[in-house]
């Protein structure tokens, strides 16, 4: 199948997807502000796609981040009721499964905006700066980084400016004074695991074409 076909199909689920999240989701307020900065990026990206068309491998990364961050959005991460789900259609307690004592859907959203971002960071600075050697490995987890850190900031500035309920709900830290911190370091470790992934698949790449 085509990479253009793989596009037009993410593209078109996703709209879907998104519009049927978007008609009655748990805080409205929530989910406008959640939202501004997923469609001025996802309208961003559909202007360069002729300037810089990045791997169908990337867009499925980014239609995954995507829907995941929809879906985070139409119940307000705090409230994402990935336990209630576990039970239901597992039989099991995920929180106690995994030893967490609040809501972490937030907290693995912010790991996956490393772990998944990192491809399509590498190539689209490698086409835009024509990066080459360490320094492509090296910029998109720097970028990672730096919009985390901008990310927290965006997040306490709105919650300042709209205070009440909508500020507590958009900046998500239930109670944890450390969450900004906690949020910025798992981007970073899912960026890091990222490169170790990218490393190790080009190293594996490259002695298999040698031994060729």
């Amino acid at each position: 199948m085509a990479k253009g076909s793989v596009v037009r199909g993410l593209v078109c689920f996703l709209t879907v997807y998104w519009i049927v999240l978007g008609v009655a989701p748990y805080d409205r307020a929530d989910w406008a502000l959640e939202n501004f900065l997923t469609l001025t990026c996802g309208i961003a990206l559909y202007l360069s796609r002729h300037h810089f068309p990045l791997s169908s491998t990337s867009y499925v990364l980014l239609f995954i981040f995507t829907m995941l961050h929809t879906l985070g959005a139409h119940y307000t991460y705090s409230n994402v009721p990935y336990e209630r789900w576990g039970q239901e259609l597992l039989g099991v307690s995920l929180d106690g499964l995994l030893g967490w004592e609040r809501n972490n859907f937030d907290r693995v959203i912010h790991f996956l905006w490393g772990l998944l971002l990192y491809k399509p960071l590498q190539e689209w600075m490698t086409m835009s700066a024509r990066l080459d050697g360490r320094w492509r490995d090296w910029y998109p987890l720097e970028f990672i980084m730096a919009s985390s850190l901008v990310y927290e900031l965006i997040e306490w500035a709105a919650a300042e400016v709209f205070g009440g309920e909508l500020g507590v709900a958009y900046l998500g830290t239930q109670g944890d004074i450390w969450d900004a911190q906690k949020d910025m370091a798992l981007a970073t470790v899912g960026g890091v695991m990222a490169w170790g992934v990218q490393t190790l698949l080009r190293r594996r790449l490259g002695d298999a074409h040698s031994a060729h």
